[in-house]
């Protein structure tokens, strides 16, 4: 994977002016560790987004510690890798080692990871406060724990313990949420290689096709045009599958004059796109679908109209339920008004989830959604989804027969930018004709 060093040292630049504004520190990220699938094969590596973004470094085990102001004779930027090993390497491929973290990755200084435990207690030596995220890996919180307990038994000593342990999101989160240009490069291709496969998922998906085989197509295709894979589990919902919101690819087969509501997104260079699109098996809706999906289209380009600096997403979301609500009215899904079916939330009988969420290096990118107990005003930089949905229950006795066992979700990925919202994903077929002319046999 292409790495550019100074991009991620400016980084740590940025993030030691942030930990200095809150009292400086010391901040210790962990790298992922390979996870075991069964007996000794593990599930494909992916490194934790905030350890990659701080470091540019894709191998598994150890950790990262830099400091805002290192202490006199200590190094600012230490990274524990695992050692050049011939025979391992032999198996699983070379590795950087710790000669290779000082001179490609810039470290300061590097320790294989067997040293871990000890050259921390040292490293950890510092009165201000310890930046760990605290509560997502319990091998690692065992590991601090131990390591600031054994540093306070020895205050008599002259050893200082970090007094306070801060979140590093508060830093990181914020500063991963608005992209640079070169992120949304990454995005930008995401979508590309996105569209390649939802246009693939709309030719293949076909009557007697199986969830699983489009499910094959469209990881293929973010694979042929240099994609690591799919940046989440690729959702292939066929009929009333469609109406369960985060359903995997099964073996349900496409029925003549079902929908098949695909969810997926290509991950480039750590970056993800999420797309979501819904499209007629037989290749084109029918009446009861067409409603549906025209009301949710109306949904989608409404809220990307919206998309602009100091918008929220709550007020996006908002104007989306309004619509949705007084469209349900229209098509006697519900009864009574508008104002009192937003009111009692009974609209979310068919629409039960937000319209928005970050995207960026995790789907559900990084980033507080409120600022002072107020929704978070957008900002250019920002990218964000916009997925409305309508799903009618197959069970659902009070909707129109022809409506049952539908479930439709258009979903674009928006970047803010100073003019308004840019869709990066608007080469995915959303129109009716457009999605209909893709499913054409």
């Amino acid at each position: 994977m292409p790495y550019d060093p100074k991009r991620h040292a400016d980084r740590r630049e940025a993030i030691a002016a942030e930990m200095r504004k809150h009292g400086g520190g010391v901040m210790l990220l962990p790298a992922a560790d390979e996870k075991l699938r069964n007996a000794d094969n593990e599930y494909l590596f992916r490194q934790d987004s905030d350890y990659f973004w701080v470091t540019g470094f894709d191998e598994p085990q150890g950790c990262a510690l830099f400091f805002a102001d290192p202490p006199k004779g200590k190094p600012r930027f230490v990274m524990f890798v695992r050692p050049r090993d011939k025979e391992k390497e032999i198996w699983t491929g070379r590795r950087a080692g710790v000669d290779g973290a000082k001179a490609a990755y810039g470290a300061d200084e590097a320790f294989p990871v067997a040293e871990m435990e000890s050259k921390l207690a040292e490293l950890l030596d510092h009165p201000g406060p310890l930046w760990y995220r605290l509560g997502s890996e319990p091998e690692w919180d065992e590991r601090v724990a131990r390591l600031l307990n054994g540093l306070r038994a020895k205050a008599r000593t002259g050893v200082r313990a970090p007094a306070v342990v801060a979140d590093p999101g508060t830093i990181l989160h914020e500063m991963r949420i608005v992209k640079s240009p070169h992120e949304v490069e990454r995005l930008r291709r995401a979508a590309e290689l996105t569209a390649e496969a939802h246009l693939a998922a709309m030719r293949d998906g076909r009557p007697g096709a199986r969830e699983y085989q489009v499910q094959s197509e469209i990881e293929y295709a973010f694979r042929r045009r240099g994609g690591s894979g799919p940046g989440y589990g690729t959702i292939v919902a066929a009929g009333p599958n469609s109406c369960i919101l985060h359903y995997r690819a099964g073996d349900a087969v496409l029925h003549e004059g079902d929908v098949c509501l695909v969810d997926a997104g290509g991950e480039f260079r750590m970056y993800t796109a999420d797309v979501t699109r819904t499209f007629p098996v037989s290749g084109q809706f029918t009446p009861g679908q067409r409603k549906l999906y025209d009301l949710v289209l109306e949904a989608n380009l409404l809220g990307i109209g919206e998309v602009k600096p100091g918008a929220t997403v709550d007020g996006i979301h908002e104007k989306v339920v309004r619509h949705l609500t007084e469209g349900l009215l229209r098509l006697g899904l519900l009864e009574g008004s508008a104002d009192e079916r937003v009111s009692d939330d009974s609209y979310k009988r068919y629409y039960m989830h937000r319209t928005s969420h970050w995207l960026g290096m995790d789907v559900h990118d990084v980033g507080a959604y409120y600022v002072d107990g107020k929704s978070r005003s957008l900002e250019p930089g920002m990218v964000l989804t916009i997925e409305p949905g309508i799903y009618v229950a197959q069970d659902d006795e009070k909707a129109p027969a022809e409506m049952r066992g539908v479930g439709i979700r258009i979903e674009d990925d928006v970047l803010v930018t100073a003019a308004g919202g840019e869709n990066l994903t608007w080469m995915v077929p959303k129109a009716v004709q457009e999605v209909e002319a893709a499913c054409a046999r």
